[in-house]
């Protein structure tokens, strides 16, 4: 299951998917603990300045306003939490098979 997922994730990022968040962002840690180990694989952006590794320039430039926020390859955005289903839908990623 977690090669699964791990292959998910990694085809997210090859879709140009980001996540963009805050590491105080209770649906981020969500997000996160869904796609568990498999999350080092999403690219993520950190958009508080007292984050590890912050982006915020970046988050102001793209005018992110509210966390998670998901933005694909032709600029839509998912806000809040979005399930496998929804990113795979945006993607053509092929979800990890539910046990």
């Amino acid at each position: 299951k977690t090669e699964q997922i791990d292959n998910f994730a990694k085809c997210l990022t090859d879709k140009d998917a980001v996540m963009y968040g805050a590491f105080w962002c209770p649906h981020c840690a969500n997000t996160k603990k869904r796609f568990g180990s498999s999350f080092k694989f999403i690219k993520y952006v950190e958009c508080d300045p007292r984050g590890e590794n912050e982006q915020s320039e970046l988050c102001l430039e793209k005018n992110i306003t509210a966390y998670d926020t998901w933005e694909f390859k032709d600029g839509s955005r998912v806000i809040g939490e979005p399930s496998f289903e929804v990113l795979s839908e945006r993607t053509g990623c092929e979800l990890p098979v539910k046990e």
